[in-house]
């Protein structure tokens, strides 16, 4: 809107103002010391005084008034899309029974002398019970056993997909966003704020092997924005120190699933009770499968820990420790598989070198 219309306007509400206030004075008892022979003369300087003051005032800060209504509005807006639509609707119902409890308690401070004092301290009653009752609801929000209905929308033909929470180690890995193309995987990519701040941070430090990761991540970021939306979400946990506890808590208030391939965040999450979407284990199930007791052909490609072990690689990377081999390598063999060792961190295949 032009700047000349919002001052023009800015202007009638201002004198429309400064004239209200004029008459609110004048129907008070605070001009009746003056004599009535002057009176006249004194609510027409009133109206003048008032209504011009107040016209110019607004005229002059009407732009400034309306950007900050727009800041405030939009700042509004922007903190309501991150809320979860459950924690919203129980705020609501909280902040009404809070302002419900609140205009009880102010028919009693109406009643404080003087009038003035009992004003302010009803004010602060439902400053104080409003914040409380919106608060508290949604702080214990998970104590509050809402509808599944509720909790997540479905639309007609299309399946419930729970929101995916990136992790640090997950972005940087970049595996994920390939799995994510081939549509295997459903629902929206979230990322917290924290946890852009930490991959930011990892990409500016001193040491030359964490700026590589922090900048991979940052690059893997930008791949995936070119081909799919990634929601980031300004959520912030002052309380709370740690970014992998900050994620836990995200994952839970948006009922969504972290996903990473940090060992130690995947055990505490499951104690937490958050699921968890972790790419090694994805990667351990499309392994090739041996079970103890079969032969597998592979080549050894170095020697292992112990003094007669070599090691060879599977063709999808899985290490295979053979015992006897340390003398072979270089030459493709014939091994009995003995045992396997499977865990989120990975794969590993133990065998022993059959004789020739």
């Amino acid at each position: 809107m032009d700047k000349k219309i919002i001052r023009t306007i800015g202007a009638i509400l201002g004198i429309a103002a400064g004239l209200s206030v004029a008459q609110l004075i004048i129907d008070s008892s605070l001009l009746s010391v003056f004599p009535e022979s002057t009176a006249a003369w004194i609510n027409a300087l009133l109206y003048i005084v008032l209504g011009g003051l107040l016209g110019l005032i607004l005229c002059l800060f009407a732009p400034k008034i309306i950007n900050a209504c727009k800041y405030i509005v939009s700042s509004i807006e922007k903190r309501f899309l991150d809320v979860p639509l459950p924690e919203i609707f129980i705020g609501v119902i909280g902040l009404i029974l809070g302002l419900i409890v609140a205009y009880l308690l102010s028919t009693l401070a109406f009643k404080i002398r003087p009038q003035i004092v009992g004003i302010v301290i009803s004010v602060g009653i439902f400053l104080i019970l409003g914040y409380l009752g919106w608060m508290i609801p949604t702080k214990r929000i998970k104590e509050i056993n809402l509808p599944k209905w509720f909790r997540r929308s479905e639309r007609p033909g299309r399946s419930i997909a729970v929101p995916k929470v990136m992790d640090t180690s997950a972005i940087i890995d970049g595996r994920f966003f390939d799995i994510y193309k081939t549509g295997l995987v459903e629902g929206t990519i979230i990322i917290p704020r924290f946890v852009l701040d930490e991959l930011r941070h990892i990409s500016d430090s001193a040491d030359p092997a964490k700026r590589a990761r922090g900048r991979r991540g940052l690059d893997m970021l930008e791949k995936m924005q070119e081909s799919q939306s990634i929601a980031v979400y300004n959520r912030e946990y002052p309380e709370i120190a740690e970014v992998d506890a900050k994620l836990l808590r995200f994952a839970l208030d948006f009922h969504g699933m972290v996903v990473t391939n940090d060992f130690n965040l995947n055990k505490v999450a499951s104690v937490e009770g958050v699921p968890v979407f972790n790419i090694n284990d994805l990667a351990n199930a499309l392994r090739i499968i041996v079970t103890a007791g079969e032969d597998v052909t592979v080549t050894v490609v170095k020697e292992g820990k112990e003094a007669t072990q070599g090691v060879a690689y599977f063709d999808d990377g899985t290490m295979i420790v053979i015992d006897g081999a340390r003398d072979l390598i270089g030459r493709t063999i014939v091994a009995t598989v003995t045992s396997v060792l499977q865990t989120s961190a990975g794969r590993m295949v133990f065998a022993k070198a059959k004789n020739d």
